[in-house]
């Protein structure tokens, strides 16, 4: 009994944390631990200080890359593509925010480039939704793929503890899996896309809407662009920076024989990340004419520590019920996450919901699967599970893709769950899950 009510201390804590937003999920979980601890008499878990450390390493080199200018370089270089080839918008559009994604570690670059992708489907006469629903969603997908994101660094962390036949799942078998896995899904999803909703010659709704001069005006308007924007070097510099450190972590983590052996092994690449993060943004500032007391003021810096204080609640409140419960909850849940790993896709999925972060899903519950029993190889072909924040129109990318569909195609419907990113966010989650199944069992991992 006492063990129902310490999980529902949790989940009271995340729901109302969520329903908050912002540093208030990982405060939240400061009433968790002391009640956990002076009613129920506890012992603290441990927090997870190796992912926190990380995820500050790698926020810290974003959001100077974001302050010095060099992310509209790559903003820049998306739109080229897609103007370029506006007819195949809604397939290129989810690939190329993806691919913002995964460069920059963090799903906020999309903010940038949905009036851009509006913009190019609405001259064109492209169903607006097609597209802007799909990049939505695929912008969140790509931080699974994603070697400076704050979800990937996390898991890394702790399968490190983890071995599986005496091997860690290091940070590029996890890569070799998320990464195709989720672009498989974001392929998918544009597929759909392609077709879905009626051509806008064919709405009746939209044409009643552009009927009126001045709403004709609202929707098509003037057009929004990168293009013209004149860039420094500094801008260049500072992103040739960051993408050559991204470029040497992976290196080191394909080569382990080019780090430094520490007490006999090579250098753990979470603390690798953690060095090479830090050192791309001393040497963008040190490089360029970079402010900084400007990097704390951006939004990637600010969504990256409402991410740590996030985990550090969150994981440490979990921790400390399931450590203290161990035993009895392995025997209850092992047998059945064993028979049927699915069960564990299907929990990951819900909390992410619940918390509307894949990081803090994550870091709730991968140490729970892990430590009852669910064997690694599940964990990381499951890993898109953890997005699963797309099931109501809550998160802000998805509102922010209403807000800047003018022609009101990308829309809530009447039911609130019937709505433009519903059945993309099914099809690219399952099918990212259903692909990283295939790659992890051919990996030997299951």
């Amino acid at each position: 009994m006492d063990v129902l009510l310490q999980v529902a201390i949790i989940l009271i804590c995340l729901f109302y944390g969520a329903r908050k937003g912002g540093v208030a999920l990982g405060l939240l979980g400061g009433i968790g631990i002391v009640v956990l601890t002076f009613a129920f008499n506890l012992a603290p878990g441990k927090p997870p200080v190796d992912v926190m450390l990380t995820i500050i390493a790698v926020v810290a080199a974003s959001a100077t890359l974001q302050a010095s200018g060099g992310l509209e370089v790559i903003l820049l270089g998306a739109e080229k593509v897609l103007r370029r080839n506006p007819k195949y918008v809604s397939i290129l559009a989810p690939f190329t925010t993806c691919l913002l994604t995964i460069l920059c570690g963090t799903g906020h670059v999309v903010y940038t480039m949905l009036p851009i992708i509006y913009d190019i489907a609405i001259k064109n006469d492209i169903r607006p939704e097609r597209p802007m629903a799909a990049s939505s969603i695929a912008s969140q997908m790509g931080i699974l793929a994603s070697p400076v994101s704050v979800a990937v660094v996390s898991l890394v962390a702790f399968l490190a503890k983890f071995p599986v036949n005496g091997q860690v799942i290091d940070f590029i078998q996890v890569l070799s899996i998320t990464i195709p896995s989720t672009l498989a899904g974001v392929l998918l999803i544009g597929i759909f896309s392609w077709f879905r909703g009626k051509e806008l010659k064919d709405d009746v709704d939209f044409q009643k809407r552009i009927a009126d001069p001045e709403q004709r005006q609202v929707v098509y308007g003037d057009s929004v662009s990168l293009i013209g924007k004149v860039l420094t070097r500094d801008q260049w510099t500072a992103m040739w920076i960051f993408i050559g450190s991204i470029a040497v972590v992976a290196f080191l983590g394909a080569f382990q024989n080019l780090r430094p052996l520490i007490g006999g092994k090579p250098l753990s690449m979470v603390l690798t990340i953690q060095m090479f993060m830090m050192l791309a943004g001393a040497l963008m500032i040190i490089c360029t004419k970079t402010d900084p007391g400007s990097i704390g003021k951006t939004e990637v810096f600010r969504a990256g520590m409402v991410a740590v204080v996030a985990v550090f609640g969150i994981a440490w409140m979990a921790d400390t019920v399931f450590e203290a419960n161990l035993p009895q909850l392995k025997a209850t849940l092992s047998d059945m996450v064993k028979t049927q790993p699915w069960t564990y896709a299907l929990a990951l999925l819900l909390v992410s919901k619940l918390v509307n972060s894949q990081a803090a899903a994550i870091s709730a519950m991968v140490p729970v699967g892990l430590a009852i029993g669910v064997p690694p190889g599940y964990i990381v072909a499951f890993a898109a599970a953890s997005y699963g924040y797309y099931i109501l129109p809550t998160y802000p990318s998805d509102l922010a893709a209403i807000q800047f569909d003018r022609s009101g195609t990308t829309h809530i419907g009447k039911y609130v769950i019937n709505h433009s990113f519903i059945l993309p966010g099914l099809i690219g989650v399952s099918t990212s899950c259903l692909m990283g199944y295939l790659l992890a069992a051919s990996a030997g991992l299951l």
